[in-house]
């Protein structure tokens, strides 16, 4: 049987922009994980992660900036999927 990849989904509206990231085993939290520390150091924006299960025995963190005048969590979040090799994602 084959590990899914990591799925995406993405929500923005007026100064808010979320992620979803969608895992199935330790390699991928780990991918993830490394992933949101080298796009968040640094970053002076309001946002708040967390994680939970969703069905099928995987896992999503999500990814919350608030407040975001600028819009600048959208870039944020596509250096995210560059460095995560997403190429598309679901909205």
């Amino acid at each position: 049987m084959s590990v899914p990849c990591i799925d995406a989904e993405y929500k923005g509206e007026e100064r808010y922009t979320k992620i979803s990231l969608a895992y199935s085993n330790d390699e991928q939290l780990a991918q993830i994980n490394a992933a949101l520390e080298t796009v968040l150091k640094g970053c002076d924006l309001d946002h708040n992660s967390y994680t939970c299960a969703i069905s099928g025995g995987r896992n999503v963190i999500v990814t919350e900036f608030h407040d975001d005048y600028d819009r600048d969590g959208g870039k944020i979040l596509e250096r995210l999927m560059k460095i995560l090799d997403i190429k598309k994602c679901q909205n």
